[in-house]
């Protein structure tokens, strides 16, 4: 979006967290801005200022839309960051004279947080943004502005959310077994868990039900296969 546009509110943004999972590791969605020095690159979280006739959350979803192409995705606030000086690095100041008619105007920006499979989405780069791309979190780039904070305090909320209000079991199948889950709940939460320990808790929390049905087409031993209790969820 460029503040040729009418209505661009200068002084409040947006930015989308939003998590990918691919049964394996964590993933975070990125964009690389446009510069006008090619030599140099930069990152971000996808974000920009919202218009003053629209709602955060509907700027929310027009903004990581227009940048990366992602859409119909479940977008949930999650906190502000206002700091003065969040936008003042001389890095980003040289990109915002591009893109901003007043670059150095304080932005207070709103940021939002989703969590989603990986293969369901397929992000292209509009917009500013010279691509889009899924970054592993073990292995995150310095980001623009204080994205590298809102990020870091993302990822407390996704864990926070997964413990205690049990968010993001829909990453699951229909059906999986306890290994399945213990996986996701190792992904999620970053640390291993001891087995024996963990399926005791499951099983006495009755997240799960088992099914009559086991894994098929492995090696190994086919273990039960169980469903969520969503009742209990």
């Amino acid at each position: 979006m460029s503040e040729t546009l009418k209505n661009v509110n200068p002084n409040v943004s947006v930015d989308c967290v939003v998590f990918g999972f691919d049964n394996e590791k964590l993933n975070i969605l990125l964009i690389e801005q446009k510069m006008a020095n090619k030599e140099k690159v930069q990152f971000a979280l996808p974000g920009d200022l919202i218009v003053d006739d629209e709602g955060l959350d509907d700027a929310a979803n027009r903004v990581l839309s227009e940048i990366t192409g992602i859409s119909g995705v479940f977008l949930r606030q999650f906190k502000a960051f206002g700091d003065p000086n969040r936008v003042s690095d001389i890095k980003d100041l040289d990109w915002l004279k591009n893109y901003r008619q007043n670059p150095q105007a304080r932005v207070i920006t709103v940021a939002y947080l989703s969590l989603v499979k990986m293969d369901d989405f397929q992000p292209e780069a509009s917009s500013f943004a010279e691509r889009v791309f899924w970054q592993e979190l073990d292995s995150l780039p310095s980001l623009a502005f204080d994205h590298n904070q809102i990020l870091s305090e993302a990822l407390d909320r996704l864990r926070d959310d997964f413990v205690n209000h049990r968010t993001g079991f829909e990453l699951l199948p229909e059906m999986f077994t306890l290994g399945q889950i213990q996986k996701l709940y190792e992904i999620i939460l970053g640390k291993e868990l001891d087995k024996r320990n963990f399926r005791k808790k499951i099983l006495k929390e009755k997240l799960v039900s088992a099914t009559n049905q086991k894994q098929t087409g492995v090696l190994h031993k086919p273990a039960i296969l169980y469903t969520l209790n969503h009742e209990n969820i």
